[in-house]
């Protein structure tokens, strides 16, 4: 009969204390519940394969999973991207998490490509900056704008000077608010659309500029009465939308989703808080209303007209975010004019 050697067995029982001491105890097992997806991305166009992710974490966001891709083609930066579960379907948010998603462990994807993107605060400076100098063009009546007889000359009147004056006030203020106070968020727009925006503000900008100095241009019909009664709102609401800009600027967010309700100060521009939601709108509004009614400029006023429709809109659903988002939001609010809407 063999002896078993102590030394031996002490020596095994020291080297199994120490591998239980280091975590590794009888016993333990792996999640076998833990899956890991795969992702396979197709070019949307003609379904071609841009890439086969593998063992993709199952709480990954899409954000993450474009990060990934433009590893693979640095040429598409995120921002760049939508990636959409059918050719047809939207967009999928930056915030959604694969395992939410209705696909299986093996996901389809389709990737298509949304063109050059400029951030925010370069959409809001081109907006600006092209008003503000093609304004001056037709102010100063630079050459082939008129008829050369009126090369370099000024408008007579006073109205004209005035307007020259606001409409430069409210696009200068509007760039310092862009440079200072406004915080953009990361997101960005397609070049093409910002072509288009351009197109809008400036064209606007010239139409507006083309009547306002004219050599044929009259003053309003009311005279002085109406020039600076309008002066003085248009001057009001300039400084009411800097006011609010100011309130914004110190609430948090998170992302474009306010964090709290933002409230009236002892300014007394501010309190339209009172009653709307985006008093910096209604403002805004009241600004062009003013400039129309000082200018009695058609172009102006059609101006004005489509802003307050597009601003209605955005103050609506800016609206409704704040009604959703807290349950003790004041009710006398409304979006965008006073106890109507």
């Amino acid at each position: 009969m063999h002896c078993v050697d102590l030394k031996s067995l002490f020596t095994v029982a020291q080297f199994i204390k120490a591998r239980c001491d280091h975590g590794l105890k009888a016993g333990t097992s792996v999640n076998k519940n833990y899956v890991f997806f795969e992702v396979e991305i197709l070019d949307l166009k003609n379904k071609a394969q841009l890439c086969y992710l593998d063992k993709v974490e199952p709480n990954a966001t899409i954000a993450e999973i474009k990060t990934l891709l433009h590893k693979i083609y640095p040429k598409f930066y995120p921002s760049r991207q939508a990636l959409k579960l059918h050719p047809e379907g939207k967009a999928l948010s930056d915030d959604d998490v694969l395992e939410d998603l209705p696909v299986g462990t093996t996901a389809t994807m389709f990737f298509q490509d949304l063109g050059p993107q400029l951030g925010w605060t370069m959409v809001f400076l081109a907006e600006c900056l092209g008003p503000l100098f093609i304004y001056l063009l037709f102010y100063y009546r630079l050459p082939y704008i008129y008829g050369f007889e009126y090369d370099y000359t000024r408008s007579p009147f006073k109205v004209v000077k005035l307007a020259c004056w606001c409409h430069s006030l409210h696009y200068i203020k509007r760039l310092v608010e862009t440079i200072f106070i406004h915080r953009f968020s990361d997101g960005t727009l397609p070049l093409r659309t910002i072509m288009m925006l351009c197109l809008y503000y400036w064209g606007f900008a010239a139409w507006q500029a083309y009547y306002i100095n004219h050599p044929l241009y009259t003053p309003p019909t009311y005279g002085r009465l109406q020039i600076y009664a309008a002066l003085v709102m248009f001057l009001v609401c300039e400084f009411g939308n800097f006011s609010v800009h100011l309130i914004l600027n110190r609430i948090s967010c998170n992302g474009s989703r306010p964090k709290e309700i933002p409230y009236p100060t002892n300014n007394p521009f501010t309190w339209l808080f009172f009653f709307v939601s985006c008093p910096n709108y209604t403002y805004e509004v009241g600004s062009w209303i003013s400039f129309t009614v000082m200018t009695q400029c058609v172009p102006v006023g059609v101006f004005a007209f489509l802003g307050l429709i597009q601003m209605t809109i955005w103050a609506r659903a800016k609206h409704k975010t704040y009604t959703e988002q807290f349950k003790d939001y004041p009710d006398l609010r409304t979006a965008i004019i006073p106890l109507f809407f």
